[in-house]
């Protein structure tokens, strides 16, 4: 059959298909019912739309009438609300005894009608409802995979219960399946080749620490309890599903099938099918793959391919991340792709079982006509639609292709809800196929039409967009892209980096001054960590005299470094960060081993370092150009800056590299040469930059490595009268001494010194009582202990408000008791060791505070070998306990039990820092709340409270967080220089030439 044959057929097909059900529509766009009215609207009503989904969200949280009430006004009740006449009645302000209880009495309504649409995508909330949804399925003649709602699981224990929850409902089937009449046809298999039971399983449930960064260790979580589902599916000859979630899953996933089909207890069991996603871009080439390895080992393999049901996530995570997007953008490309790939599979239907899932009439058309055209047997392929969805095209696929299989979810309502969310945004999507056909009535020739043609006809009538022409330091700023560990090479270059600078053990490293390495005869040995005895190398430290030497370097070299053009400086140090770049991995490895960084926290450090070089020279060509003042004719006046002069740089080991860069780099680009010195546990780090700015072009002088400790020559460089800028991040206690030295002028000093100084934090997330659990309980693990707790922005306190504290405290401890320990070079560990003994020994301190203080909730045990401390959660703490003042800089976190939200925002505030804070909340009301009240200089909702980014996220607080502006911020490079203005008069005689922008009568 000639391919314009072939599409002949499959557009008649489609019309007979659409004339079968004509008249007909899904419930969901029914405009009779209460669900169809809403959708109407919010299809129309791109704010409604996000308002609604969000509320549908925090529903099942809303546990009292006073609550439900209150969120329905919050998210529908404003005065300008362009609400559907259905929600008016409820999201009015209830005024008095009638109103109040007509609120909430419509509340109940409105819960009632929305738990109505979620349990119409759910064949049942318990075993016994499933069971009973599944036998009228069949009688119904529809046969159906089952999938346990609740993919989100935090801990083991969450885990273990994903998976009995399918064991359970396993052993239901077992019971009764043997009497259910087969499908189609004689015999115990229905339409007489396929088992009765199916089964789908997200697999990243089964393992609750599944991360890519530690592939092998995921998939042997995963396995272990895939294996007792599979088991008890072949045990009653069933069929099992491996379903395909986000991105980051995909490679475990495929890895995953692979195994279990070659298990030697499976392997002889056809019954294994695995789904891939076609709005994928690499899922051609997956696919390819994947017939080869069955093809090698000769074994039989099923096949589900979706369209997929990711895109907004993968997309704004791509976006956010600087990935390539790795879907396709637009909806006809999907279309081709899952066309292209069906034919593919078809192809191989001697080795494939497919089975086609999409509601796409398009689609079906395509996969059904190119089956006949290939002369496909009916057993080797199956169409498939999600439950409660597209029951017309359900109806009309069983009358054209007999072999219908529903997918339908069970579970709780809760973890329902996300995927209702999911749901309700395909079917209301722009581009969805059945808000095309069933809302928007469009022309069924147009919804037939090929795919590559409504590609080719989209993409013409776009507009192209002009080209950005700017290039270097003249375009504008993009952050570093995030390191993205499903890429094998990714994971794979980090042990090699590890192995590469162990091999560098034994190294002396000089001071750096004027141009010239300097050797001194005191050393200090660098550590890991993890492994005290373990000497990576020797560091010279500078005393006194060194100290002048690296001023009087600075002090030659100012004059032509001031006096350099700006973008000269900038050109420079966006250079710096391009060999920064290419060294990225290196300098990770560094910071692994120096600090017992783990592998994604060390890459963003250093991706921070470079994002702080590009944005800073960006500011300063910004800044660089002298700028009039005023309009008034006959004067010319201009501003512009100048450096303030050498600056003393002294930097934490928390963040080695990308505070050391920033604020090293923010002084040089102005125009200020700099002595740094570098932390003592982190200066190996440290001498990176000298590499790098050397190899930049850097001239002589304005960069000077003075490694050593405070007590020898901290207080001299601060009160050095040569010194104009100290710029100092730290603890508050060393930053205060700092303020105190600077303030007070030495004799030769004829400058005010001006202190930049970040330094210490008691940051609290507040967790409402409506929050989503499973997004606070991941995010606040990784804000507390996140590289051991050891940043100034780490959650230290959680307050959670009464109604929610132990539903919350019972899901953070236990997830907590699951996160591994050990040295950061594994990629498993989700925690490492402190930065050294004296850490170790601080921190062991606060414990025992702890513990006299409040109750101890978690104490994990931890390796004896390095400086290791125990992850350890507190409860029963209050704001003046000395566990809620003071910064530990460690992994203890705090947890404090609020009465309500205002209590909770007060708890935040009551410490004498102000530098980081959080917020989970699903209320509108409470979030804006936030955004006023909780006076923070970093306030973050519903996500961590770490990792900042450059430009995005300028960082910094105030109170006695620290003084000065936000790093990576508009302003921050103001504060290191000195500005002036000019003023000309221009007239001369009564004549005064007219310039650009002037006033005159």
């Amino acid at each position: 059959m000639t391919q314009s044959t072939l599409e002949t057929q499959i557009r008649a097909t489609g019309k007979a298909f659409f004339d079968s059900i004509r008249g007909e529509a899904p419930s969901v766009f029914n405009k009779g019912f209460w669900t169809g009215k809403v959708m109407d609207w919010a299809m129309k009503n791109e704010d409604f739309k996000v308002q609604l989904f969000r509320f549908v969200d925090v529903l099942p949280y809303l546990n009292s009438s006073d609550n439900l009430t209150r969120h329905i006004e919050e998210y529908f009740g404003g005065e300008d609300a362009d609400i559907p006449a259905v929600l008016k009645w409820g999201a009015g302000k209830s005024t008095g005894l009638l109103g109040n209880i007509a609120g909430k009495m419509m509340g109940k309504a409105i819960r009632s009608n929305i738990e109505g649409m979620a349990k119409q995508f759910i064949v049942g909330q318990t075993t016994k409802e499933a069971l009973k949804g599944l036998k009228k399925l069949r009688k119904d003649g529809f046969a159906f995979t089952v999938d346990l709602l609740g993919e989100a699981t935090v801990s083991e224990e969450e885990s273990e219960a994903y998976m009995n929850g399918y064991l359970e409902l396993l052993e239901a089937i077992a019971k009764e399946q043997k009497d259910w009449p087969a499908l189609g046809g004689a015999g115990d298999l229905d339409w007489g080749y396929a088992p009765k039971v199916n089964v789908s399983v997200k697999p990243s449930a089964l393992y609750s620490q599944s991360k890519t960064v530690d592939l092998e260790g995921s998939i042997e979580g995963i396995i272990s309890r895939m294996k007792p589902i599979y088991r008890a599916v072949k045990a009653m000859d069933g069929f099992l599903c491996i379903d395909m979630e986000a991105l980051k899953y995909k490679e475990m996933t495929i890895e995953l099938f692979k195994r279990l089909r070659t298990d030697p207890e499976f392997v002889d069991y056809p019954h294994l099918s695995i789904v891939l996603q076609a709005y994928l871009k690499d899922t051609d080439r997956d696919l390819d793959e994947l017939i080869a390895w069955a093809r090698e080992k000769n074994l039989p393999i099923g096949i589900r391919l979706v369209k997929g049901a990711y895109w907004d996530e993968e997309t704004v995570i791509a976006l956010q991340s600087g990935w390539e997007v790795p879907v396709w953008t637009n909806k006809a490309e999907s279309d081709m792709a899952h066309e292209r790939q069906s034919r593919k599979i078809l192809e191989n239907s001697d080795l494939i079982y497919f089975q086609c899932a999409s509601h796409n009439i398009r689609s079906i058309s395509s996969v059904y006509e190119t089956a006949k055209a290939l002369n496909v047997p009916e057993s080797r392929y199956e169409f498939q639609v999600l439950y409660g969805m597209a029951e017309p095209v359900r109806k009309g696929l069983q009358n054209v292709a007999k072999r219908v299989r529903l997918y339908c979810p069970y579970g709780e309502l809760i973890p329902g809800m996300a995927y209702l969310v999911r749901r309700l945004l395909e079917n209301t999507a722009n581009e969805s196929f059945l808000r095309q056909s069933f809302a928007e009535g469009e022309e069924v020739d147009r919804l037939m039409e090929n795919p590559e043609e409504t590609l080719k006809r989209e993409l013409a009538a776009k507009c192209a967009p002009a080209d950005d022409k700017s290039e270097g330091l003249d375009s504008p700023f993009v952050n570093d892209p995030f390191i993205d560990f499903t890429v094998p090479a990714n994971r794979l270059a980090f042990p090699d980096a590890v192995d590469k600078i162990r091999a560098q053990k034994g190294k002396v490293y000089p001071l750096f001054i004027g141009g010239r390495e300097v050797e001194t005869g005191k050393l200090i040995d660098s550590l890991n960590p993890a492994d005290p005895g373990e000497v990576l190398g020797r560091v010279c430290q500078a005393g006194q005299a060194e100290i002048d030497q690296a001023v009087a370097a600075a002090e030659a070299a100012f004059p032509a470094w001031r006096d350099t053009d700006p973008r000269e400086r900038a050109e420079i140090i966006a250079r710096a960060a391009e060999i920064m770049r290419r060294r990225q991995f290196e300098l990770s490895a560094w910071q692994v081993l120096e600090v017992g960084k783990q592998w994604d926290q060390a890459y963003h450090d250093v991706g921070e370092a470079i994002d702080f070089l590009e944005y800073y020279a960006r500011e300063m060509v910004r800044l660089g150009k002298p700028r009039r003042m005023g309009r008034a004719p006959g004067e010319h006046n201009v501003l512009f800056y100048q450096p303030k002069g050498i600056a003393a740089v002294i930097s934490p080991w928390n963040f080695p590299l990308a505070i050391s860069a920033g604020m090293v780099a923010a002084n040089i680009v102005v125009g200020n040469p700099v002595i740094y010195k570098p932390s003592n546990l982190a200066p190996i780090i440290g001498y990176g930059l000298v590499e790098i700015f050397r190899k930049a072009g850097l001239p002589d002088g304005v960069f000077n490595y003075c490694p050593g400790s405070s007590r020898d020559m901290g207080d001299y460089l601060v009160e050095h009268p040569k010194v104009a800028v100290i710029s100092f991040t730290g603890s508050e206690a060393v930053g205060l001494r700092i303020q105190e030295k600077a303030a007070k002028v030495q004799p030769g000093q004829t400058h005010c010194k001006r202190v930049v100084a970040e330094m210490g934090g008691k940051n609290a997330i507040i967790v409402d009582d409506d929050a989503d659990l499973d997004q606070a309980v991941i995010h606040i693990l990784y804000s507390a202990f996140g590289f051991q707790g050891q940043k100034c922005s780490a959650c230290s306190r959680v307050i959670v408000v009464d109604d929610i504290y132990d539903r919350f405290i019972e899901r953070l401890t236990k997830a907590a008791e699951c996160l591994k320990i050990g040295p950061s070079e594994d990629p498993a560990n989700y925690m490492g060791p402190v930065v050294d003994a004296s850490a170790q020994k601080k921190i062991m301190e606060y414990i025992d505070i702890a513990a006299k203080e409040g109750e101890i909730l978690v104490k994990r045990s931890v390796p004896e070998t390095g400086c290791y401390v125990p992850l350890t959660i507190v409860g029963g703490i209050e704001p003046q306990h000395r566990i809620a003042q003071e910064e530990i800089f460690g992994p203890v976190l705090a947890v404090m039990r609020a009465k309500d939200f205002d209590q909770a925002i007060e708890w935040a505030n009551s410490t004498r820092f102000a530098l980081t804070g959080g917020v989970f909340s699903r209320s509108p009301k409470h979030l804006e709340q936030a955004r006023r009240e909780f006076r923070v200089g970093n306030l973050y909702l519903n996500r961590n409270n770490t990792g900042a980014l450059v430009e995005r996220q300028p960082f910094g607080g105030f109170k006695m967080s620290g003084v000065g502006s936000k790093t990576g911020g508009p302003d921050y490079l103001i504060q290191l220089m000195d500005p002036r203005c000019i003023t000309e008069n221009t007239m001369r005689r009564g004549f005064a030439p007219i310039e650009e922008g002037e006033m005159w009568v």
